[in-house]
Order: C-alpha cells, then sequence, then structure tokens
C-alpha cells in the first residue's frame, strides 16, 4: 500500500505543537472552561448507550464526555502523543493512533458506530487532498442511517467551497447526504461569510469497503 501523504498537524506545525496542545488543553480544564460543547451536541444526535467515533479525538476530552454519558466511545488520532494525553488525561474509552485517511472498523471495534464526531479544526490539518478520503472513511465506519458530524474552519485550500464539492460527490453516490449545517455546537443558523460550519450528515446506504 502507498503511504498516505503527512498531515498538516505534523508538517505546518513547530516542533512541541503537540505538547503545547496538551498543556493548553489542560490548562484550560484546570481554569474551569467550558470545552463540552461538541459533546453536548454529540448527546443530543445519539441515543442513549450508543456507539461513537471521536475523529480526530485529540487529548480525549469529548471522547471521556460521550463514556461518562453511557455511550460506548471510541477516540482515533494521528498524532501518538495526543493519544498518550488522551489515555492519561480521559480514560474509559478505547483509544488508538490512526490516520484518519486510512480509518477502518478495527479502529472502532470490528462494526459501524451510530455517529461519528469530527469536531474542532481536524478538516484543515489533514494532509492536502485526502479531504474527500476521510469523509468517505468516516462514513465507512458508519451504519447506514447513522450520523456524521463534521466541524470545519475554512483554511489553507480547503474553503467551504471544497467541502460542499466534496459533500456533493458523496450524496452523488448515495453515500450520504447533509441532514443540517450550523454556524456553532449551540445551533445558531449558519449565514454565508460565516467562519465555522457545523454540517451533519446521515449515511446513506451505499457500501464503501473497509476492511
Amino acid at each position: 500500500m502507498t503511504s498516505s501523504p503527512q498531515p498538516r498537524w505534523f508538517t505546518d506545525t513547530k516542533p512541541g505543537h503537540s505538547q503545547w496542545f496538551i498543556e493548553r488543553f489542560r490548562a484550560l480544564e484546570a481554569d474551569g472552561a467550558d470545552l463540552l460543547g461538541e459533546a453536548r451536541f454529540a448527546d443530543m444526535l445519539a441515543a442513549r448507550g450508543s456507539r461513537i467515533l471521536d475523529a480526530g479525538c485529540g487529548t480525549g476530552r469529548m471522547a471521556a464526555a460521550l463514556h461518562e454519558a453511557g455511550h460506548t466511545a471510541y477516540g482515533v488520532d494521528v498524532d501518538p502523543e495526543l493519544i498518550a494525553a488522551a489515555e492519561t488525561d480521559h480514560s474509559g474509552p478505547t483509544y488508538g493512533v490512526a490516520d484518519l485517511s486510512e480509518l477502518a472498523l478495527s479502529d472502532v471495534g470490528g462494526e459501524p458506530v451510530d455517529l461519528v464526531m469530527c469536531a474542532g479544526n481536524v478538516m484543515v490539518f489533514l494532509a492536502p487532498g485526502t479531504e474527500r478520503l476521510v469523509l468517505e472513511r468516516l462514513c465507512a465506519v458508519t451504519r447506514p442511517g447513522g450520523r456524521v458530524v463534521v466541524g470545519s474552519r475554512p483554511g489553507g485550500d480547503y474553503a467551504f467551497e471544497a467541502l460542499d464539492a466534496d459533500l456533493a460527490s458523496l450524496e452523488e453516490r448515495g453515500i450520504a447526504t447533509v441532514q443540517h449545517r450550523f454556524a456553532t455546537w449551540h445551533l445558531d443558523p449558519f449565514e454565508p461569510g460565516g467562519d465555522f460550519a457545523v454540517t451533519v450528515l446521515e449515511r446513506g446506504e451505499a457500501p464503501i469497503d473497509v476492511a
């Protein structure tokens, strides 16, 4: 198999960025900052006891909150330092190191999940040119009728227009359809020109081969 290009998380950040990120969120949590808006959004969408993937989980705060709410939570991230911090700071979910462009059912316990959450700035830190493949992989590990939620901030070459072109491709192939788009995790309406979008997809019936 040809190896995937390196994510921008590694190529576009300075040495020590991962540890800076870990310490930043440890400090925010210690200060009592509300960091769980995404988790509340996910819990609202999911039936009690759902299987949920936190794709690009970072230090695991959302996955841990969903685990504490009674869901079976999985967290994957391409960065081993972040996964090590997640296992230390937010135990409970099943964590693993994985490139989202190579995401497989084995990363989520061997069977499709009910909900995928890809929050934060994950999409803009992907390797250039892999964004559509990542969206396909997120859908591939989700059951038909389940949901994939993508938080996106335009960055680099991946503007909202590029995201929408990729989403249109998924819809044309029966992989997923867009149900909703919001401007925040608090359901504020999205307006053209906004700087953040929360897009909710419903998984279609079209199969995607993911081992």
